[in-house]
């Protein structure tokens, strides 16, 4: 390989999207890896470092997915321009891993063969190996190597040891460049003919496969099974918590209690107590929910029936101006709008990447469903429906249908004024079903708890803390009669703002606790709990856990509706907003996204506020 004795060899895995070509990546550099963005773009970049066998060190680095090197997405642009040397800042790999899923050749090959075009040293990872051969599939690597010219070996990416193979190939040197095809050559009969002389195929689908799909595909059995998934998923959130949300929620109040009786009262037991136990304790209990959230979907992901959904629904999409493609990174927002945004990069036309990206942020995120659980406990009773359904589950689903339908309208009217009648056809590979891996799921949900916990350590305790210092000074003047807090910064910041959102009914303790969200959602909750605590409703218990029956017994119904109603719209967080900025470039997005987006958020919790108050009396 081309590298001098203190720079060890660069090679790049390069493959279609769903071959293994990531898990292949972990196996291959585990710990010793670094994510990043290429330079200049938001695309991602891995890289990491791997020991051969006889302890030679070898730089790895995972290109996005393409189907060819004819790019019609940022990521495929990305792998063109890195293998062919093209990229800026980013240097040309000594060697390529092809990664292909041997249950599906004839797809995977064409990609192969024009890699083989660029003249670089290769070789060809035969992965998924195990489930080809559960399939009856034969693959004569010895002839497939020969016709190829690429030297070829079998991995299993998800299995532990499954990468030896390649990394004894990696141990052998660099093989030579692959002869190039003829120039003009049909690539597609060349896949042909490679299938013929290499591979034993009885089918092309897996029965088992064809006989899920019957049904998951089916018009109306499919949506109905895909409604079931979602409805099954949203109950789960507040069932299946329940017991660690209280376990956390009592441990919580403990530590509060404990820490208060061993310091005297001064501003120290008050910053401690009401300000970083209270604040992000009320955050930190909806832990549960949001794994249990991203636990559904990493099973979706990794079963393989995320792209039969986009499938599913593209009629019913393209109808609102988007195709079936945005359905997963529409889906992917449902945990938070910044991956769903940035895996639009896959949705080949401009303008369906940019409708997506700007109703992205109507997907109602996992930082707005400590809000909706918050609102939901208080002011909805837990009792069954039906007999078997909870109805904070249904109203929860409904909130979540709420944002769906509001993404697919306001696509629908963008459609409109840009007067966009084409229709774009859908083209997706339809992945192998496959039972999820219990560590890829286990490292996700690992992955997402840090992420919230850091969130929780950094910025959310940070906003928690300010916040209690804005409510507690200054103190009060002699003779004040009122709470402190309300002769506070906080106090007077929340009195200017609630002229602003008093039509929509929202007091000064909601107003001062939506400028915090801005910077992350979560800490509209740590923020009420702690200006509750600092105003004295709370009497001697942690408002982190009296929150809930607080607002219950002094919030107007028509208020918590209203405040649900705005999450359904709110205006999206700093770190969304900068992300959109730089997907697309434009600060006049940014704008419009955050104008459009306070706009339905004022007017849909005013609707609410008015209609609740005129129906309830």
């Amino acid at each position: 390989m081309s590298s001098t004795p203190l720079t060890p060899p660069r090679i790049a895995l390069v493959g279609n999207p769903n071959c293994g070509k990531t898990a292949l990546f972990n196996q291959l550099t585990g710990g010793r890896q670094k994510v990043a963005n290429y330079a200049g773009v938001t695309v991602e970049r891995k890289e990491g470092r791997l020991l051969t066998p006889s302890g030679r060190s070898v730089s790895v680095l995972d290109l996005p997915g393409a189907y060819s090197l004819h790019a019609t997405s940022p990521d495929e642009a990305i792998t063109r321009d890195v293998c062919l040397g093209n990229f800026r800042g980013e240097a040309r790999p000594d060697m390529l891993v092809a990664v292909v899923d041997a249950t599906n050749l004839r797809l995977h090959l064409r990609f192969v063969l024009e890699l083989q075009q660029l003249g670089l040293p290769m070789v060809l990872a035969l992965n998924m190996c195990d489930a080809a051969a559960r399939r009856g599939i034969r693959i004569d690597r010895a002839r497939l190597e020969a016709d190829l010219g690429i030297p070829i070996v079998e991995t299993v990416a998800v299995r532990r040891g499954g990468a030896g193979p390649l990394l004894q190939a990696l141990d052998a040197g660099t093989p030579p460049p692959p002869p190039p095809l003829p120039d003009g050559a049909d690539l597609h009969a060349e896949v042909n003919r490679l299938l013929r002389a290499a591979v034993s195929m009885p089918r092309r689908t897996a029965e088992i496969d064809d006989a899920i799909d019957r049904w998951v595909l089916h018009p109306a059995w499919g949506l109905a099974i895909l409604a079931a998934v979602m409805f099954l998923m949203f109950q789960a959130v507040f069932s299946w918590a329940e017991p660690l949300m209280d376990l956390i929620e009592s441990s919580v109040g403990a530590l509060g209690g404990l820490v208060g009786a061993a310091l005297p009262e001064g501003p120290l037991n008050s910053l401690l107590v009401d300000g970083v136990i209270a604040g992000a304790g009320s955050v930190l209990v909806f832990l549960p929910q949001i794994l249990i959230l991203f636990l559904f979907i990493l099973l979706l992901e990794e079963s393989g029936y995320l792209p039969r959904a986009a499938f599913l629904l593209d009629r019913m999409m393209l109808g609102a101006g988007l195709t079936g493609r945005s359905f997963i990174p529409l889906l992917s927002s449902f945990a938070c709008a910044i991956p769903g945004i940035m895996a639009t990069r896959t949705i080949q036309d401009p303008r369906d990447r940019l409708t997506t990206i700007l109703v992205a942020p109507l997907m109602t995120c996992s930082a707005r469903l400590p809000v909706y659980a918050l609102l939901i406990g208080a002011f909805v009773p837990g009792r069954p429906v039906l007999g078997i359904f909870n109805l904070q589950g249904v109203t929860l689903f409904v909130l979540y249908v709420a944002g769906i339908a509001s993404a697919l309208a306001v696509a629908w009217v963008m459609k409109r004024l840009r007067r966009d009648t084409a229709e774009h056809a859908l083209l997706l590979e339809l992945p192998s079903y496959r039972v999820p891996h219990l560590r890829d799921i286990a490292t996700g949900l690992w992955e997402r708890a840090r992420i919230f916990l850091s969130r929780v350590g950094g910025i959310i305790l940070a906003l928690t803390v300010l916040i209690w210092f804005l409510s507690s000074y200054p103190a009060p003047p002699e003779g004040a009669v009122g709470p402190a807090i309300e002769y506070s910064f906080a106090g007077r910041i929340g009195a200017a703002l609630q002229t602003i959102f008093a039509p929509i009914g929202f007091n000064w303790q909601i107003s001062i606790a939506l400028v915090p969200g801005l910077a992350a959602r979560e800490v509209a909750v740590g923020a009420l709990a702690t200006v509750y605590a600092l105003s004295g409703a709370a009497d001697d218990d942690s408002a982190s856990t009296m929150l809930t029956p607080l607002i219950a017994a002094q919030w107007p119904l028509a208020t918590a509706f209203s405040l649900l109603a705005w999450y359904v719209f709110a205006p999206q967080c700093l770190s969304t907003l900068a992300v959109i900025r730089r997907e697309t470039g434009s600060w006049k997005m940014v704008a419009t996204a955050t104008i459009y987006l306070f706009v339905l958020a004022y007017l849909a919790s005013f609707i609410t506020y008015h209609v609740t108050r005129m129906l309830t009396g």
